[in-house]
């Protein structure tokens, strides 16, 4: 455990030639869980989506807003006083409610096949990820997650433990890259993300999928034309891998890059 982050350090893979690190909400699941629940059970998709786009604009962080979300949850329906959106309850809603990419459970097990290291990095709470996971893809409950917690009380309230509670991101994800970055020969570093939770990542990885989403909740692909951060926009996990696969069975470094820089242009 680091000073930084009060929950434990993740595993890091080393000697690997590449490494694929994905958001959890909205990029590997069809929806966003979080915006379910506070849309569903909080403040509503007007304010949540309001406070995204501040976010995005650097007007607002991901920290403070995200707990805003969690106590317009907490707080909205109680009755007498007594909280009626727990966590259980919130819990139970998302997994009853979330599924997930189809194309993923393909994706990881390709992946297994040539050793490359899948990792869930999100900005979401471990046991809501955890609950999805085991309803819709259980053959997969030991993949790696690297994300934040969360704190119950007695009363039925509860709140997140974030994983880097210093940062105004709550969980500053590029710190999840940065082992791999450091490394002396780097791994190429795919990352997947779609949304505001995946700004402090966008720089780091060499490689970005940005997942397009129709409903226009597109954060991630707007702050990257924003700040002219190369990325590729990508739909299913199906559709990344075909691209994954032309740098994984290149067969040499220089053809490996020149594919880099065709399918991730400069940002004009």
């Amino acid at each position: 455990m680091s000073q930084e982050s009060p929950l434990s350090e993740p595993v890091i893979y080393y000697g690997k030639k590449f490494i694929v690190l994905s958001d959890w909400d909205g990029t590997i699941t069809t929806q966003d869980s979080n915006d379910f629940v506070t849309d569903t059970f909080g403040m509503g998709r007007t304010d949540r989506f309001a406070l995204n786009q501040r976010i995005r604009n650097g007007e607002d962080n991901f920290r403070d807003a995200f707990r805003k979300m969690i106590v317009s949850v907490v707080e909205n329906g109680k009755e007498e006083g007594k909280v009626k959106h727990t966590f259980e309850f919130c819990k139970n809603a998302v997994a009853n409610n979330i599924k997930v990419d189809d194309t993923f459970k393909g994706f990881y097990e390709f992946c297994g096949t040539i050793d490359i290291p899948v990792v869930i990095v999100s900005s979401g709470m471990e046991p809501i990820i955890r609950a999805v996971l085991n309803k819709h893809l259980a053959s997969l409950d030991g993949i790696q997650i690297i994300s934040n917690e969360v704190k119950t009380y007695d009363d039925g309230s509860w709140d997140i433990q974030y994983r880097h509670p210093e940062s105004g991101f709550g969980h500053d994800k590029s710190k999840a890259i940065a082992p791999y970055r450091n490394m002396q020969p780097a791994p190429i570093v795919f990352f997947f993300g779609d949304g505001v939770s995946d700004l402090s990542a966008a720089r780091g990885a060499t490689c970005l999928f940005v997942k397009y989403k129709p409903n226009g909740e597109n954060e991630l692909m707007e702050y990257c034309i924003m700040n002219k951060i190369k990325h590729r926009l990508f739909q299913s996990f199906e559709e990344a891998q075909g691209v994954m696969k032309l740098i994984i069975f290149a067969e040499t470094e220089e053809e490996q890059q020149n594919i880099i820089a065709r399918e991730w242009p400069e940002v004009a």
